[in-house]
């Protein structure tokens, strides 16, 4: 895959990032521990065929090399802006899940000519203590205990409805594949962890100007909807879309989450003038 060198605080880092498809820019930003092409499979699935598809991986996921040290919001910004110019996107569609999306609503508040369109699932502006007491925990569990940390994600991300219908096998599953992922990515993980208790995006919101959507998801435990409640209200014209199902609403039910955002792109290019929805 593409890599893009950018300078950010410590020196220079290297993005890797995944790119597909053809027509207007789509930028994805991933999780806290995911990949750019993991979080949202399904949704460049739907999309490949319609848009150019740019899903970085942040600093600390994937193979992105940079310096080490404290993510900053300048530099993930900065991570974020670098793969889409070196993928020849001068505008684009930006979403973003969790860390992505709080990454993605600092990209659209410091650079408003780049950003076309800005939907946010399950962002937040600052963490609160009980958000920095669970990612104090996420840190802890990465670097000791990822099994642990599987688990402990899996009660807290799926909604409680799905964890309902889960029996002995299916919770077994998902523990084996929640493991294999955060397994040797501890570091990382880690690192964003504690970027998730620190970032604070206050200074951004103003600077919206794009059409904007941030959904919540009506069971996140992780980051609960009063985030993006407050997220919505603070950003100029945003509009507050709430949907069933928990945190870890891409894994859970990506077909409701790719059919809204879907529904929101189709919608901002019919307020073009002159085009049609894609």
């Amino acid at each position: 895959m593409p890599i893009a060198e950018v300078n950010v605080t410590a020196g220079i880092s290297k993005v890797n990032y995944f790119v597909t498809g053809s027509g207007p820019g789509l930028v994805l930003l991933h999780g806290t521990g995911a990949t750019g092409q993991g979080n949202w499979g399904p949704l460049i699935d739907a999309l490949g065929d319609r848009f150019t598809i740019v899903a970085p991986d942040l600093p600390g996921s994937g193979d992105t090399r940079d310096p080490g040290g404290p993510l900053t919001v300048q530099d993930l910004v900065a991570h974020v802006v670098a793969a889409a110019r070196h993928a020849g996107l001068d505008r684009f569609h930006l979403v973003g899940h969790s860390l992505g999306a709080v990454v993605a609503v600092a990209t659209a508040g410091r650079h408003p000519d780049m950003v076309r369109s800005l939907t946010a699932h399950a962002g937040w502006i600052r963490a609160d203590p009980q958000m920095v007491f669970q990612f104090e925990l996420w840190k802890r569990l990465a670097l000791t205990d990822p099994a642990a940390l599987a688990r402990l994600l899996l009660l807290t991300a799926m909604g409680k409805d799905t964890l309902r219908t889960w029996g002995p096998a299916e919770f077994g599953q998902a523990a084996a594949a929640f493991t294999g992922l955060l397994e040797g990515a501890g570091e990382g993980v880690a690192r964003q962890a504690e970027a998730n208790t620190t970032l604070d995006i206050s200074e951004f919101l103003p600077g919206v100007t794009a059409p904007t959507l941030i959904v919540a998801s009506g069971d996140d435990r992780i980051v609960p909807p009063r985030h993006q409640h407050e997220l919505a209200d603070r950003i100029p014209h945003a509009r507050l879309l709430r949907v069933p199902g928990g945190h870890g609403l891409p894994a859970e039910n990506p077909a409701l989450l790719t059919a809204k955002i879907t529904e929101f792109l189709d919608q901002t290019d019919a307020r073009v003038p002159g085009r049609a929805p894609s």
